[in-house]
């Protein structure tokens, strides 16, 4: 309410006088005179003693400068902080994903090229990355289920072929493939329930009448890996999730065309914010990049 009375106040102060300080703020002498003179009489004191040509802050407009010096580099650092994000110098970026390994190598570019800003990555199943969006915890979510939401804008990121492995002296290691059929009554470790690509491989099972043998259930690909590279049975992943282990050998599925895809999604209300588009912008440069 007061804040333009404060600041003639303060610039008067400041500079010890009304002219200059009129100067200083761009405005004319009569209208500093005026703000103040209002501040005084709204509160019934004295700022300043006015002598001829002379201004000086009476005690009261002392303590009173003390606190304006105090509320003026509060704003100045506020000012200088929002000029900063908007330069991207500074700022915070929150992504939650299904699967982190997706995005690490752009948030890598990202940040090479805006080394200011801080990222958080979380890791959570598709709901739970929507939901983060949604209560704003999350800038930018990658998920392996398209969404039907009206409200998210949708990247499409990756589609990459699921494949099975097996530990290096198992038999199937010297192969260079396998057939879907191949996997029947065969020792399985398997991803939890909900997982996406549990889903894909359970729809390639009943679509080929395969009767599965799943002998672990592993929660989360280092789990997985960890009991296949034990011998407890054969895992079944996408192409990046498998990644690489010396102790591994990846074996693609000849007859069958199983994928998963990956999206990257956002807020479709946020796509104006700098950061998000910045990254957006990096992640048109890896869409469908080789891992």
């Amino acid at each position: 309410m007061h804040y333009v009375q404060l600041r003639a106040f303060h610039a008067v102060a400041t500079y010890g006088g009304f002219s200059k300080a009129a100067n200083q703020l761009c405005l004319t002498q009569p209208a500093i005179s005026d703000q103040v003179r209002k501040l005084e009489e709204y509160f019934g004191v004295l700022l300043f003693h006015r002598h001829k040509r002379t201004v000086r802050p009476t005690e009261l407009g002392e303590q009173l400068m003390t606190i304006t010096r105090r509320m003026f580099a509060v704003e100045s650092e506020a000012i200088q902080l929002l000029s900063e994000s908007k330069m991207l110098r500074t700022g915070f970026l929150n992504i939650a994903a299904d699967a982190p390994l997706h995005v690490i190598k752009m948030i890598s570019e990202f940040r090479t090229e805006f080394p200011g800003i801080e990222i958080s990555l979380k890791r959570g199943n598709s709901d739970t990355v929507l939901k983060q969006l949604h209560d704003y915890s999350a800038d930018i979510g990658v998920v392996a289920t398209r969404p039907i939401d009206d409200t998210v804008a949708i990247v499409p990121l990756r589609r990459d072929p699921i494949v099975c492995f097996v530990p290096n002296d198992h038999p199937w290691a010297q192969r260079s493939s396998i057939r879907a059929k191949d996997l029947t009554e065969q020792p399985l470790v398997l991803r939890e329930k909900g997982s996406t690509t549990r889903k894909r491989v359970e729809e390639m099972f009943m679509g080929k009448n395969i009767k599965a043998k799943v002998v672990m259930i592993a929660e989360g690909r280092e789990a997985n890996r960890e009991a296949v590279a034990a011998g407890i049975g054969i895992g079944i992943v996408s192409g990046p999730e498998f990644g690489h282990d010396s102790r591994l050998t990846a074996l693609p599925i000849s007859d069958t065309k199983m994928e998963m895809e990956e999206y990257l999604v956002y807020l479709k209300e946020r796509k104006h914010l700098r950061l998000i588009d910045a990254f957006l912008k990096t992640v048109d440069e890896h869409i469908n990049d080789p891992y």
